[in-house]
């Protein structure tokens, strides 16, 4: 029987080789992080969704584009379809579970808008259901999956960890995902920096201002 150290460095080394792997997926990550940039500067928005750890995985990359990532910066529209649980019951009660993300998404999603859906096993039927749904409407649409799967041949843009191990497909999505929201909002705000060189790099505008003010003894 092994020792539990020895779980834990193999886990550790399983998950550092599939991050290390993503070096060859260098292309579609920065593809992924252009299509978003281009979203973003036309207007449009960025609609996320999965099914368990990748509903999570969903509202991470939303909420290092809605809130930020490293700068302090405008927030961009991102939005995940996995935070309405009312929204969520509702639909899968009345039209199916496989419904729950493509519905919504028919009420939000415009032409020109980037659609993520995150599968590991790339067989999750609503996520696929979805990504249907927003090709048909003229969206962009970028799968986060794992080796295999029919999401990969729905998508237009793919990022795709070799491994049929969910919790490391997941660990990898992860840091892909965050180097993706560094290009994005490298690529549209990082020219506006120097008007913010005034906040030291750990501390947010709020902070800055309390600071200040008891400086000035308010």
């Amino acid at each position: 029987m092994r020792s539990k150290k020895a779980v834990v460095a193999e886990q550790i080394r399983e998950s550092a080789s599939l991050c290390v792997a993503l070096a060859e997926q260098a292309n579609a990550i920065v593809q992924i992080a252009e299509q978003m940039t281009k979203a973003f500067r036309r207007g449009n928005k960025v609609l996320l969704f999965g099914n368990g750890g990748s509903a999570a995985d969903a509202e991470h990359i939303a909420c290092e584009l809605s809130g930020k990532f490293t700068l302090y910066r405008d927030p961009l529209p991102a939005i995940a379809l996995t935070t309405n649980t009312s929204s969520l019951t509702a639909i899968a009660n009345d039209f199916g579970y496989e419904e729950v993300f493509a519905r919504p998404l028919r009420g939000l999603v415009a032409k020109g808008d980037v659609v993520i859906g995150l599968s590991t096993s790339g067989e999750s039927p609503n996520v696929v259901r979805a990504i249907e749904e927003a090709k048909q409407r003229g969206a962009v649409t970028i799968a986060f999956t794992g080796a295999g799967g029919v999401l990969r041949e729905t998508a237009q843009y793919v990022l795709s960890i070799p491994s049929s191990n969910t919790p490391r497909i997941q660990e990898a999505h992860t840091v892909a995902g965050h180097i993706i929201c560094g290009l994005v909002e490298t690529s549209l705000f990082e020219a506006n920096q120097p008007l913010n060189r005034r906040t030291a790099p750990h501390e947010c505008p709020r902070h800055r201002r309390s600071r200040l003010c008891r400086q000035r003894g308010r």
